[in-house]
């Protein structure tokens, strides 16, 4: 098949590569010339406009969109929806939160313009190993171009799916991410842990490898951190700083308002954000009240000199 890919950064250029793997033509647009080169030399097509890239495709047209999230996401769309026919496709397999992809297909659907809200999961290692899909949308036009899910999955026959109408792919990645939050907070606190007792397990980094195998808790992220410990065992050079992307909040707020108990995946986004405070005014507060009630005496922002 053929496909337009937009945004060339590290996931979409790894997709167009892995796709052009799976004997797909890929045509390419970034409007930094940079990326647009390093597909180039990758041997795949690169057009310096979108004009130059719908004018590129043969119709029916797909344009895959990896941009971030939000306004991003709806200037492309504005940009292309003008240049494409209807029958043709757009795909958005960024972060987007789910409601925005349920407006967008519903006026791109004015048009004759399919759009499938494709959730995508593997991050840098999705050239290698293959990436998860989610796909919601239309199920017919989501068969139609299932060739190219197939091509970018771990496997023709896993790793992808049509999970459900408009909405429901960018949905189920939303609820993954939330996931992963708390897998990733649970895996921290149990180091931090172990780290404070290493006169009982002084190498971590060999504990970690040890439960990859056979252990109940093993798990991708168990073989990155497994990987990140043998390499930095006292993770030097690394700020005690956690950013979010977005999804971990989507996550929460669904939750309060389906009322639905998520404590875990709602702690581990308040300890990223915690993680940012390198001065937190609360926890000053806290020590000048317990030594307002008790007399427990703070401990000096700067020992005296």
């Amino acid at each position: 098949m053929q496909l337009g890919m937009i945004g060339l950064g590290r996931m979409g250029a790894n997709m167009a590569q892995r796709l052009q793997q799976g004997g797909h033509r890929v045509v390419g647009f970034d409007p930094a010339p940079g990326a647009r080169g390093r597909l180039v030399a990758a041997g795949m097509e690169a057009a310096d406009s979108l004009e130059a890239l719908v004018s590129a495709l043969e119709p029916p047209r797909v344009a895959w969109i990896m941009v971030p999230a939000g306004a991003p996401v709806d200037a492309t769309i504005a940009a292309l929806q003008p240049l494409l026919a209807p029958g043709d496709t757009i795909i958005d397999g960024g972060n987007s939160f789910y409601r925005d992809s349920q407006r967008r297909a519903a006026a791109l659907r004015e048009h004759g313009i399919a759009y499938l809200d494709v959730g995508t999961s593997g991050g840098v290692w999705g050239l290698a190993e293959g990436y998860s899909l989610m796909v919601g949308g239309d199920a017919e036009v989501a068969g139609r171009l299932s060739p190219l899910f197939a091509a970018l999955a771990p496997a023709a026959d896993r790793g992808w799916g049509h999970v459900g109408p408009s909405g429901a792919g960018h949905f189920a990645k939303m609820i993954h991410n939330g996931i992963e939050y708390g897998m990733m907070q649970a895996y921290a606190e149990g180091f931090a842990i172990l780290q404070k007792r290493e006169d009982l397990v002084p190498d971590i980094a060999a504990l970690a490898e040890l439960w990859r195998h056979g252990s109940v808790v093993r798990s991708w992220l168990l073989d990155l951190t497994a990987q990140s410990l043998a390499g930095n065992p006292q993770l030097e050079g690394i700020a005690p700083y956690v950013p979010d992307s977005g999804e971990g909040r989507w996550t929460v707020a669904e939750a309060i308002e389906l009322d639905v108990a998520a404590p875990v995946i709602t702690q581990s986004l308040i300890e990223r954000l915690r993680s940012r405070e390198g001065n937190a005014y609360a926890d000053r507060l806290l020590s000048a009240m317990r030594d307002a009630f008790g007399g427990h005496g703070v401990k000096p922002d700067h020992p005296p000199g």
